[in-house]
């Protein structure tokens, strides 16, 4: 029997209500700015999952001093770091499985003209390509090296200088890391076809409080006038969006009441829009949103009765993290839909076991699904499955939570990455689940 799994026991109806963890997206980012300062940097709101952990930890080695104030606030001080561990053959291990960890090179290379790190892991999910990074940090003037042979990254700068960065694409991760490297860099940068998502916005105002020059916050131009120095800050993640879009899908799926509570509905962008095409009724009431049991939920056309696509794009577009989730969710619908997965390949080869379970979709191909709703006339079956990332992973749960019999999930580590407590948290709704 693998440890490594979570036994589900379908067809529960769940009920009450569940509040999202802070975002593990904007944590991975906010947590590597507090490189960029010899001053206290408190943070509230931190998920206690997989990858933010070992992001911490990293840090730790590095030398920055932690201090764990609550369940889920750390105050972070980085006066006395040695951007030099980062050779030492231990720490190219920890760093090269966490994907997230690109995410201190442009801190370090503001701060201390100097970073390395080994390729980092993550998410099986086809070419994440790290050129965005790269290119930028150059444009800067730093000088970068790949040793191939040892998969190890370095960049170092005499000096970091202003410049007109044109992005070949809105990475998400590649714009916070410029822009981390950015604000201790002499003169003005300007950034353009930057990614402007939520996450993005709250690490810019947070640079902002530690005292960086940086306008155009929400908008895809962005100008960055450098400083020499940052100070301390305190700063409160954003719930997380994508445990917000899981929990809708699971509602619908499972036919249950869910309230989402303290939500940030202003900070989900087309998100609940999209939920709504698949024909899941959500009420918002103050900061919450109520998504009610539905005995059936109809997928809408387009206007002119043609089949409806769901593709996903650069904020304030549909996030891709989300559509394995309603790709699950529309296998109970009534209707059809044609899931479009345009920026990684590969995130769609779970739906191999959602055809196991009885669910009707085309795999057109390693992009494209297009899901025939079943309309309840059955209940997904339970089987055994393995996760193969975060996103996957939770949607295959959500499907056993819906499904009849008994399922069982393995390599559920990759669950644990991005969901905080997730079998506790849904047994408190009535879900029948234990890990193993």
């Amino acid at each position: 029997m693998n440890a490594d799994a979570f036994e589900v026991i379908g067809g529960q109806t769940l009920n009450g209500s569940i509040t999202p963890q802070g975002a593990k997206n904007e944590a991975l980012q906010v947590i590597s700015a507090v490189l960029l300062t010899d001053e206290d940097v408190t943070i509230s709101n931190i998920p206690n999952i997989l990858d933010v952990n070992v992001l911490i930890d990293l840090l730790s080695e590095m030398g920055v001093k932690i201090t764990k104030e609550d369940a889920s606030t750390y105050t972070f001080n980085a006066r006395d770091v040695d951007p030099d561990i980062l050779l030492t053959e231990a720490f190219k291990k920890r760093a090269g499985n966490l994907r997230g960890s690109v995410m201190i090179l442009g801190p370090l290379l503001a701060r201390f003209r100097k970073a390395f790190l080994p390729t980092p892991g993550g998410d099986k999910i086809g070419r994440r390509r790290l050129d965005t990074h790269f290119l930028g940090f150059e444009q800067l003037g730093a000088k970068f090296n790949f040793d191939k042979e040892k998969s190890f990254y370095s960049l170092s700068a005499d000096k970091l200088t202003g410049n007109y960065i044109l992005l070949e694409e809105p990475s998400v991760t590649g714009t916070a890391n410029i822009v981390m490297a950015a604000v201790l860099a002499e003169g003005e940068t300007t950034l353009f076809n930057a990614a402007c998502e939520p996450y993005l916005q709250q690490l810019c105002s947070m640079l902002n409080r530690m005292g960086a020059k940086i306008s155009g916050i929400g908008s895809n131009l962005l100008k960055i006038e450098g400083v020499s120095k940052l100070q301390g800050t305190k700063h409160r993640l954003l719930p997380d969006m994508i445990e917000i879009g899981s929990f809708i899908g699971l509602a619908a799926m499972t036919r249950s009441e869910i309230t989402i509570k303290d939500a940030r509905i202003d900070a989900l962008g087309l998100i609940p829009a999209y939920f709504q095409k698949l024909g899941i009724k959500l009420e918002f009431k103050n900061d919450d949103i109520i998504v009610h049991a539905q005995d059936r939920y109809e997928i809408q056309t387009f206007i002119d009765g043609s089949i409806l696509t769901i593709a996903d794009g650069p904020w304030p577009l549909f996030t891709p993290d989300l559509l394995s989730i309603l790709l699950v969710t529309a296998t109970q619908a009534s209707g059809s839909v044609l899931i479009h997965q345009k920026m990684f390949e590969s995130r769609l080869f779970f739906v191999d076991k959602l055809i196991d379970m009885g669910a009707k979709i085309i795999l057109c191909d390693p992009h494209r699904a297009t899901v025939i709703g079943i309309n309840r006339e059955y209940n997904l079956r339970g089987i055994e499955m393995s996760s193969p990332d975060i996103r996957a992973g939770v949607s295959l749960l959500i499907a056993a939570l819906s499904a009849e019999g008994k399922s069982r999930i393995s390599n559920i580590h990759q669950i644990d990455r991005g969901y905080q407590y997730i079998d506790q948290r849904l047994q408190n709704l009535g879900a029948n689940i234990r890990r193993l």
